[in-house]
């Protein structure tokens, strides 16, 4: 209602067809003048995707999927180009597809299949820009130290979230920021429970 109220006073007319909100409860329906809004269970916001579930495993299997594409459809010509020495090769795939996966991975809760996932995509790119198939038997090392990345897939996402939780005390009233430090203004009252001992 407010973004309503606010659009109109700059003659700006709300569009409720065009309209769709999402709630972190559970609401089923959503009306502003007598109009039903449509409810969904996710949008992308900024090039990332938001559930009301607050799981971003379905953000980071897209991302992963759009490395895939990048690295191997939009430069699959330079990748398999003889012409091209290996390190000229290496650096378009550390400027480009990694950082394309990483996009938006501050907010992202890592688990172990997670990490293992996202460094299975390291060595897969890393493979395919030196057409290696799995069928070879090579193992990873030999690979790794013939494209001599200087952290695996998942450690590249370490000074992001740093980088970012860095910012944070710089900036006041954020959500974020009480989650990380963990503090809220007041005082919580002590509960008594009438047999404590008067010193």
């Amino acid at each position: 209602m407010n973004v309503k109220d606010e659009s109109e006073n700059l003659d700006l007319k709300l569009k409720i067809q065009k309209t769709k909100i999402m709630a972190f409860s559970p609401i089923t329906a959503w009306q502003i003048d007598v109009e039903t809004m449509e409810t969904v269970t996710g949008f992308t916001f900024l090039c990332s995707k938001i559930t009301e579930d607050g799981d971003f495993s379905h953000e980071r299997k897209r991302r992963l999927l759009l490395g895939e594409k990048k690295a191997m459809t939009n430069q699959g010509s330079m990748l398999k180009s003889r012409d091209i020495t290996l390190p000229t090769k290496v650096r378009p795939v550390k400027d480009t597809v990694f950082p394309a996966v990483m996009y938006g991975c501050e907010s992202w809760t890592v688990r172990k299949a997670a990490g293992r996932n996202i460094d299975a995509f390291g060595l897969w790119s890393w493979r395919r820009l030196l057409q290696v198939p799995w069928t070879a038997g090579k193992s990873k090392l030999p690979i790794l130290k013939e494209t001599n990345p200087e952290y695996s897939s998942e450690e590249l996402m370490l000074p992001l979230k740093l980088q970012y939780f860095g910012h944070l005390p710089q900036r006041t009233d954020l959500l974020e920021q009480t989650l990380m430090v963990g503090r809220t203004q007041g005082e919580r009252r002590k509960e008594t429970t009438g047999n404590e001992k008067i010193r």
